[in-house]
């Protein structure tokens, strides 16, 4: 799929920001950054560079250079060109409604503006632009320079047309969109996963499993499986010739009973503790850094490995 974007700012250049700014000049892409933070440029500028190995094993577009990064210290300046914005700013909807508000105003009137909220509305965040048809969801998943996953959607003043540019741009640029019918707290991806962690955070405060026994469950179990297809179709092959209805019919009762047992933590001080002394013990010597670049090598050879699989997709 061709894209008729060709020029992207990216308005918040922190983690979240960084990453798409990489993953958008490894495609070809013409950026223009802009974040008020002192020595946010130079932040940019080293996390791009440091972004650009992992990218370049995965494979550059033609035309990808970090030469075509341009920083802006104004918003205006970095919106003016935009065929696509891509905002990343706090997760605090007074914040991003009024920075929603300025892009709006900045933009010229064909870029879509997407947001890479985790979790807010749509509708909120748009209340405040005089042209709110064209402002999306945009959610990546961390790190966005190297997983696929976008969550795609709209508020209530959204236009269908802005939700199906967008997902148009994303799959163009190799990303997998997935369409967020309704609005609600924490999207798809999020909820999924705040659901296992409940779980996670409940068995180690009930002193049912260590930190690192939880690790070693999901890394080298189910994780591994989860990592080629997802739970309904994991479900599908664990139900053999008879596939998920066979599985439903004998285990559909069970499933439901551990449902009903599953715990509700609350996220108190002495839990957090527990589990930050938990995750400490599990790193050992190892640093961030370490993980991160080891993570991400096997992030590009699983990510190689997935698209020669295609019967997989």
């Amino acid at each position: 799929m061709v894209s008729s974007v060709k020029r992207v700012a990216v308005v918040a250049t922190g983690v979240i920001g960084a990453s798409w700014a990489a993953c958008f000049l490894a495609r070809g892409l013409d950026v223009d950054a802009t974040d008020p933070a002192p020595g946010a440029e130079k932040r940019l500028r080293d996390a791009v560079a440091q972004h650009w190995p992992a990218l370049e094993r995965q494979g550059l577009a033609p035309g990808a250079s970090m030469a075509r990064l341009q920083f802006h210290p104004r918003l205006e300046d970095a919106l003016v060109q935009a065929d696509f914005v891509q905002e990343n700013g706090p997760e605090r909807l007074d914040f991003k409604a009024d920075l929603l508000r300025r892009m709006d105003d900045a933009a010229p009137p064909q870029a879509i503006l997407a947001s890479s909220s985790s979790g807010l509305s749509i509708t909120a965040i748009q209340a405040q632009c005089q042209h709110p048809e064209r402002v999306v969801l945009g959610h990546p998943f961390n790190p966005p320079h190297m997983i696929p996953l976008v969550e795609v959607g709209g508020g209530e003043m959204t236009s269908a047309q802005a939700i199906a540019t967008a997902m148009d741009f994303y799959t163009a640029i190799g990303k997998r969109p997935i369409h967020v019918r309704r609005e609600i707290k924490g999207h798809i991806a999020n909820r999924l996963q705040a659901a296992l962690w409940r779980e996670a955070f409940h068995l180690v405060n009930e002193g049912v499993a260590s930190v690192t026994d939880i690790d070693t469950a999901i890394a080298h179990g189910p994780g591994l499986r989860w990592a080629l297809m997802g739970p309904f179709m994991n479900l599908h092959l664990s139900g053999g010739e008879g596939g998920i209805a066979h599985l439903l019919a004998h285990l559909g009762g069970p499933i439901e009973d551990w449902w009903q047992d599953l715990g509700a933590p609350q996220m108190t001080p002495a839990l957090q503790r527990l589990v930050a002394d938990g995750v400490a013990q599990e790193i050992g010597e190892r640093t961030s850094a370490e993980l991160a670049a080891a993570r991400d090598t096997l992030l590009v050879n699983l990510l190689r490995a997935k698209q020669d699989a295609c019967v997989l997709d």
